[in-house]
C-alpha cells in the first residue's frame, strides 16, 4: 500500500469516527436482518419483500430473510416487531390499515404506530376493486347498474370482504351511505377464500386487492365495476373509478409500509430508506410488481411519518360516520 492510498484510508476512517455512532451505522450492520410480514408467506408481501431481501443483502446487513408472524389482521406482527431491539436488525413490512385505519377502529391497542415506530417508506401502491361474479345477472355491467339491482334485491345484496373492519369493508361501507342501497357485508378469513367463493357465485360482489382479480377480469370471469383509486388504474384501465361514477368521496388506496422499532439510530432509518429506493428502482423488480397489479413507490422518512399521520387522520371521521368498532 502507498503512503497516499494509506493517508486516504486513514483520513477517512478519522472523519467516520468524528460521526459518532450515526455515522457507523451506515456501515452494513453487524447479524442477520429479518423483514416481519403481518400475513402469510405467498401473498402480495412477498412480491415486495422478497425481491428486497436479495437487493439488501450483503449491503444492509450480511443476511436479509423474509419472516411471518400472521394473525389479528397483522397486529401480531406489528406488537413482535414494537418490542424487537431498536438495532436496525427486525423489521416491518405492514399493510397501511394497522397503521391507519386501526387507530380509529380499534377501543385500545397494543402500539401506537407514531410513537412505538420509525417510519422508513412506502413501497408499493395498490387499489381496491369492486368486481361481480357469475352470482350478479349478466345484464349488471356497471356502477349504477349494481345499485339499481342492490335496491331492487335488497335480500340478495350482499359483498364479500377479505376481512370485517378492513379498509376493502370500508369501501363498502362508503358505498352503501353514498348509495342509499341496503348493502349486507360477509367477512371472510382472507382473500383466497373470498375469491373462490365470488368465482363460484356463492357472493355476487366483491373487494378485493386489485392484483388479487385481475387475471381473473381479464379472463372474462369476473367482471370490474369500479376501481377505488383516484385515477384509473394503468393495470385495468377498462375498469372506472368509483369518482368518474358519482361517488368522489369513495378514494381508497393502500400502501405497504417498512417500520423500524423506536429508537432506532436515523442513520440506520436512512441507510435502509436509500437501499429500498435503490431497489424499486430495479427494472427486473418493477416489472415482476407490475405483473401483480402493484405500483412501486418511495418517499423520505419524513415525508412517510408525514403520509401515515395525515391517513390516521382521514380514516377518523370515515369510521365515526360508520359508527364502527373493531372486535378482537
Amino acid at each position: 500500500m502507498d503512503r497516499r492510498h494509506f493517508l486516504h484510508l486513514l483520513q477517512g476512517g478519522a472523519a467516520l469516527a468524528a460521526l459518532g455512532p450515526a455515522g457507523r451505522a451506515l456501515a452494513q450492520l453487524n447479524g442477520n436482518a429479518s423483514i416481519v410480514s403481518g400475513f402469510p408467506a405467498g401473498g402480495m408481501g412477498d412480491h415486495v419483500a422478497r425481491p428486497l431481501a436479495e437487493k439488501l443483502r450483503g449491503k444492509y446487513a450480511a443476511g436479509v430473510v423474509v419472516e411471518s408472524k400472521t394473525g389479528a389482521g397483522g397486529r401480531i406482527a406489528v406488537e413482535y416487531v414494537k418490542r424487537a431491539a431498536p438495532d436496525g436488525l427486525t423489521i416491518l413490512q405492514i399493510p397501511s390499515s394497522p397503521m391507519t385505519l386501526y387507530p380509529n377502529t380499534y377501543k385500545k391497542l397494543n402500539y401506537d404506530p407514531l410513537a412505538d415506530f420509525l417510519p422508513v417508506t412506502s413501497t408499493v401502491n395498490y387499489a381496491f376493486v369492486l368486481t361481480a361474479g357469475p352470482g350478479l345477472p349478466a345484464e349488471v355491467k356497471t356502477l349504477s347498474d349494481y345499485v339499481k339491482w342492490a335496491k331492487a334485491n335488497p335480500s340478495q345484496a350482499s359483498y364479500g370482504v377479505p376481512a370485517a373492519g378492513s379498509a376493502l369493508h370500508f369501501v363498502g361501507m362508503m358505498l352503501q351511505k353514498a348509495s342509499g342501497a341496503a348493502l349486507t357485508a360477509v367477512a371472510y378469513r382472507g382473500g383466497a377464500p373470498l375469491l373462490n367463493d365470488v368465482l363460484g357465485g356463492q357472493v355476487p360482489v366483491s373487494v378485493n386487492v386489485l392484483g388479487e382479480v385481475m387475471p381473473h377480469i381479464r379472463a372474462g370471469k369476473l367482471r370490474g365495476l369500479a376501481v377505488s383509486s383516484a385515477q384509473r388504474s394503468p393495470f385495468l384501465p377498462e375498469v372506472p373509478t368509483f369518482v368518474e361514477q358519482g361517488f368522489g368521496d369513495i378514494v381508497v388506496q393502500e400502501w405497504l409500509g417498512w417500520f423500524l422499532p423506536a429508537r432506532t439510530p436515523a442513520a440506520t432509518v436512512e441507510r435502509l430508506n436509500a437501499l429500498v429506493r435503490d431497489g424499486l428502482q430495479a427494472p427486473e423488480l418493477v416489472e415482476g410488481l407490475a405483473k401483480v397489479g402493484l405500483q412501486p413507490v418511495h418517499q423520505s422518512a419524513e415525508e412517510f411519518a408525514r403520509i401515515v399521520r395525515a391517513d390516521q387522520q382521514r380514516w377518523a371521521p370515515i369510521v365515526k360516520a360508520a359508527n364502527f368498532t373493531a372486535e378482537d
